[in-house]
């Protein structure tokens, strides 16, 4: 049988893509990297979890083209204790996709009482979104505290090089949505909302409907970041799906 014989192995038959999925996550580094964050955009971070989501996709479709191979599970105890730091970030994606639902909210109700022209109750809208950024923050620093927490000493040779994109990628998840985050905080402090109370009434209906438009932006950068998290979310789920099946044989 094909699944026994060693030219058959992993290794031998490196999928097509595997070097695509490398090269791919290395251009998403790139991307959201610390050196440019200064020039990044959160359509610049909507588009790298795009392209996670296609990794993870591409990731999914070699575990299912060689899970018929004994090969994988004879070294799979690397893969179960990265399923299980998947989990986390499982967990992060969902916390964050109902973070960016409450901003979105608090974003439109923002824009409703500027109209209205209720500075005071625009500041305290303000806050809350600031408060919001702060708990999705705090979110990320405990996923990040174990994002490259990983042992590969007990992973076959056949799957150590899934282990390692597996982990790469999750690391890389981990930086794209705190780029998102920094980037909402940010995109919402140069609205200044909080210093509108020094502002001169005659200054005031001018800056409001400068800041209208910022504000419109941002709610469809937090638009995008939701779409864009829900592709790679349900991405994250196919493959987990994929490597219990395979983990099960």
């Amino acid at each position: 049988m094909a699944g026994h014989q060693r030219s058959t192995s992993w290794p031998s038959m490196a999928h097509p893509n595997k070097t695509e999925m490398q090269e791919a996550l290395q251009s998403i580094v790139s991307l959201i990297s610390t050196p440019a964050a200064a020039t990044s955009t959160i359509e610049v971070v909507c588009d790298g979890l795009r392209r996670l989501g296609d990794v993870y996709s591409h990731i999914d479709e070699a575990i299912c083209l060689h899970s018929n191979h004994n090969q994988l599970v004879h070294g799979k105890k690397g893969l179960e204790e990265e399923m299980e730091r998947s989990l986390q970030v499982l967990d992060l994606c969902n916390t964050l996709q109902e973070s960016f639902g409450d901003l979105k909210m608090t974003v439109q109700e923002l824009q409703m009482v500027l109209n209205r022209g209720d500075l005071p109750v625009a500041q305290i809208k303000a806050q809350s979104y600031a408060r919001l950024v702060k708990k999705a923050k705090h979110q990320l620093k405990k996923a990040a505290s174990s994002k490259s927490s990983t042992s590969s000493s007990s992973s076959s040779h056949e799957d150590a090089w899934l282990v390692s994109l597996l982990t790469t990628a999750r690391g890389i998840t981990v930086s794209a949505l705190r780029s998102a985050v920094e980037l909402l905080a940010k995109q919402m402090a140069t609205c200044g909302v909080s210093k509108w109370s020094l502002i001169t009434k005659s200054m005031q209906k001018r800056r409001v409907s400068c800041e209208e438009v910022q504000l419109q932006a941002l709610e469809l950068g937090i638009v995008g970041l939701e779409s864009s998290l829900e592709k790679l979310f349900r991405s994250l789920i196919q493959t987990r799906v994929s490597l219990l099946n395979t983990l099960s044989l």
